[in-house]
């Protein structure tokens, strides 16, 4: 007798576990995944994109393909999405702090930044820095403002996206500054300027200032999330040297709002997976950036207040929307 329930016991679990990880299995549809990129092949971005596919791949167990949709400062990638069949085989893998801040950016948005994304998971998160020539006599963000005081409204920086510009107002705000801001397209642009003096700072983002920092052709004074990144300890916040300001970049997996629940809680597990590596926490380290594991509830809470944060960016900054 105690054999029959024995063996009817290991049935109902055996029933039970091939019932759930069927389940699991049909979280997605049967098909190649596309990660879609909002930037250029060989760009910061991609490589950040290529490297999370690439992990993600045998933990999957099916082909991830990367898609190269470059312009608008990423939103022909950001539209494409939002357009896609939400069914988890089409994800942006961005920079979500610029897709919070498209409602913003744009005169007349193609798209709902809160209704159209649900955050399935997250990746990381950074901050752009303060950065200046490797010659430069100034060593911290003080003996930088103190300069640029003097100089007045001869005073420059570079910047070449929307959330650099952000920081470089904020910091030019509460230093007191009249530092005029040129744009420029990509971050290598203005290198050169950077490097002759042409331009007396640069608000770098974190993976362009690490690779200039260890190629010893930039100083970095200063980043400007709130607290030191983990992955760059020694570089200190501009708070801590009497500028407070937290502006953060972060990067996450979007995919269209009627995204069933099981399918981004599906594609949560995974990234988690790979974001968690010690070759993951290497990779981050080698960008400044801090990785981050969250649940697509917190993830989303997040993403819907930084999109209200960008509506106060865009007037400090004193940002003209495109279009």
């Amino acid at each position: 007798m105690n054999m029959i329930v024995v063996a009817r016991t290991v049935s109902v679990c055996l029933a039970t576990l091939v019932f759930s990880t069927g389940a699991r299995a049909q979280a997605l549809p049967p098909g190649d995944i596309h990660f879609i990129c909002g930037y250029a092949a060989g760009s910061g971005a991609d490589i950040i994109v290529r490297f999370v596919a690439e992990k993600l791949r045998p933990i999957v167990g099916r082909s991830i393909i990367v898609e190269n949709k470059p312009g608008a400062i990423g939103n022909i990638a950001t539209e494409y999405v939002a357009r896609s069949k939400p069914d988890g085989l089409t994800v942006l893998v961005t920079g979500a702090n610029s897709v919070a801040g498209s409602a913003h950016l744009f005169k007349h948005p193609t798209y709902d930044a809160a209704k159209a994304f649900q955050i399935a998971a997250t990746i990381n998160r950074a901050t752009m820095m303060i950065g200046v020539r490797k010659d430069s006599p100034y060593n911290n963000a003080k003996e930088l403002a103190a300069a640029m005081k003097i100089k007045g409204e001869k005073a420059s920086f570079a910047y070449a996206n929307p959330t650099a510009k952000v920081l470089g107002a904020l910091y030019r705000e509460k230093a007191g500054l009249q530092s005029v801001d040129i744009a420029y397209r990509t971050g290598a642009d203005f290198l050169n300027d950077l490097a002759s003096g042409a331009i007396d700072y640069a608000i770098p983002d974190n993976v362009q200032a690490m690779a200039q920092l260890r190629a010893g052709h930039m100083k970095i004074l200063g980043v400007g999330a709130a607290e030191r990144m983990k992955s760059a300890p020694d570089i200190p916040t501009l708070t801590e040297q009497g500028y407070p300001m937290d502006v953060r970049t972060w990067w996450a997996a979007l995919v269209p709002s009627a995204t069933p629940k099981a399918t981004v809680d599906q594609i949560n597990a995974w990234f988690a997976q790979v974001v968690d590596t010690p070759e993951a926490r290497t990779f981050s380290a080698t960008i400044a950036s801090d990785p981050w594991v969250t649940t697509p509830a917190e993830a989303q809470a997040y993403f819907l207040k930084d999109i209200g944060r960008w509506g106060d960016y865009v007037k400090i900054a004193k940002i003209e929307p495109q279009g």
